[in-house]
């Protein structure tokens, strides 16, 4: 087993390392099972190969990644929705969390009502040997939005985490790629990367593009798709998984995106308020640099 080592560099252009401790592995509180093909070569397209030549940080296949826990009371298996990796250009330091896939509350391995009747999601997200999970009610309530926990403490330390790299990528670097993956219907991956010159703080934002928006006469494209795990880089964390929130992005242009963020929202009928929910209402536009690869031959 080999990882992937993402170090920081000032210019936003940063190469990978393989690093073959498993010491490693086991510091950021998971075991990694990832996968790399041999290289493919080709004269047409702008293929990038899958090794440490690789520029940008290497892609991986999200329809084959996932966190397999390993207590023996529940060895839950959780589906990579998106990963975020933070840089911290003063330390050369890097963490990268992994959003899993939202669920329900649930009555897990009960004889019937599997369901909670007072309901809410369940969204985690892993990284740094720490667990942080959004619940959300049907309406706010206290504290109950954000926890943070040790690993061991959910489901079992050193959980495996499956994230395999694909055999062909290629970035999609005009209009015309990316409409014909679109059309061609092979995955699509976007790295969304932007920075806080006054915290020093850079990030990544990697995610399956799952919806796709093609305007054949004005030649233009537009991303759709979340949730993914936004980072504040406002400001500098004690803990750093405590920076995220969960927000959808979109762009139609490589420079910049919008987002919009999950954060309590008042219900209100004329003018007054009649409620407090956790919506996606919090809308930020940010100068980045935006990223498109296909999952394929085309």
């Amino acid at each position: 087993m080999k990882k992937r080592i993402y170090p920081s560099s000032n210019d936003g252009i940063f190469k990978n390392k393989i690093e073959p401790s498993r010491r490693k592995f086991i510091k950021n509180g998971f075991l990694s099972a990832l996968v790399f093909p041999a290289a493919i070569n080709s004269s047409k397209d702008s293929y990038i190969k899958p090794t440490e030549e690789t520029d940008p940080q290497a892609v991986i296949d999200y329809g084959k990644s996932f966190f397999c826990n390993t207590a023996e009371f529940n060895s839950v298996r959780m589906w990579i929705e998106s990963r975020t990796t933070i840089f911290d250009t003063l330390s050369g330091e890097s963490k990268t969390y992994y959003q899993g896939a939202s669920c329900k509350s649930e009555n897990t391995f009960g004889e019937s009502e599997l369901f909670y009747e007072d309901n809410y999601d369940f969204l985690p997200i892993f990284g740094d040997g720490q667990v942080l999970v959004f619940r959300r009610f049907v309406d706010k309530r206290g504290d109950t939005y954000k926890s943070v926990k040790k690993m061991e403490e959910m489901w079992g330390a050193n959980p495996v985490l499956y994230s395999p790299v694909p055999e062909v990528v290629i970035e999609l670097d005009s209009f015309e790629k990316i409409r014909d993956a679109s059309a061609a219907g092979i995955p699509i991956v976007t790295q969304t990367e932007f920075h806080n010159n006054e915290t020093g703080l850079r990030a990544i934002i990697e995610a399956p593009c799952k919806t796709m928006n093609i305007s054949h006469p004005k030649k233009m494209y537009q991303v759709d798709t979340g949730p993914v795990a936004f980072p504040d880089l406002s400001k500098r964390y004690d803990t750093p998984i405590k920076s995220l929130s969960l927000a959808f992005i979109a762009f139609n242009k490589p420079h910049f995106a919008d987002f919009v963020i999950e954060a309590p929202t008042p219900i209100m009928n004329g003018d007054k308020e009649v409620g407090i929910v956790y919506h996606y209402s919090k809308r930020l536009t940010l100068q980045v640099k935006n990223r498109i690869f296909g999952l394929g031959k085309v």
